[in-house]
């Protein structure tokens, strides 16, 4: 059964999963960490390359200021906390998103986790976690377009795919979205162009380890074919 080299998750309905339990919606931005420390330990162990995964979208500005003053806490904290296991782990650390929106203790938060996992190795190899923060897909085709403008290089697909983020990750082969949303908002559009998409009513606080299992089952059963016949894929197997 394939593996995706590349998994990328929004983590969808942590507001609804408090809600739905009469909590602030904080609580259930909380209750998320716990479930990505599970899912990056399992997708480490499953020999996952990279998980990209959506943390804070640029659109998510738009939520209440008091939401999003506590996410920023969250995510310092979090990556104060969370770098030395990761390191430890295997797991090499990327924030990815526009970073101009960041606070000072942010950036500098940002720089103290890459800088602590940037050598992380366990067991002879290590898997990328993308954190993607005041991230958006088209964001990242524009400003690989820009850089290249501002290099007065030629414009195509080659060079704009080489300026994009998380060039160490490569294309993205299997989105998972959970809290019952059918549709990828904005997140990785352009190395998300043949991922399969998986879509689950399972909240994130609730998703875990059996629910990734079934996602990635769900993928091994797929016929990845870019645009040939299935006879072709076959041939090529053969």
């Amino acid at each position: 059964m394939s593996t995706p080299q590349h998994l990328a998750v929004i983590m969808d309905g942590n507001g609804r999963w408090a809600k739905r339990r009469f909590l602030p919606r904080i609580e259930g931005h909380r209750r998320g960490i716990e479930s990505l420390r599970t899912i990056v330990s399992q997708a480490r162990r499953r020999g996952i390359h990279s998980l990209s995964v959506f943390a804070f979208s640029s659109e998510n500005w738009r939520r209440p200021e008091d939401e999003v003053s506590a996410l920023m806490r969250f995510f310092v904290a979090g990556l104060e906390r969370e770098a030395e296991p990761l390191a430890r782990a295997g797991v090499r650390l990327h924030v990815v998103g526009d970073k101009t929106g960041f606070s000072e203790e942010l950036i500098g938060a940002v720089q103290r986790a890459e800088a602590a996992t940037a050598n992380a190795v366990a067991e002879g190899s290590f898997m990328h976690l993308n954190v993607c923060i005041n991230y958006g897909g088209r964001w990242d085709i524009v400003q690989a377009a820009r850089k290249l403008a501002e290099q007065g290089e030629a414009i195509d697909v080659a060079s704009l795919e080489s300026h994009l983020t998380m060039q160490w990750s490569g294309p993205v082969d299997l989105m998972i979205r959970t809290g019952g949303e059918s549709r990828i908002s904005n997140f990785i559009l352009w190395q998300a162009a043949y991922a399969e998409l998986y879509f689950t009513e399972r909240l994130w606080p609730d998703f875990g380890a059996e629910d990734l299992s079934e996602a990635l089952d769900w993928y091994g059963s797929r016929e990845r074919r870019f645009g040939m016949t299935s006879e072709q894929i076959s041939g090529e197997r053969s």
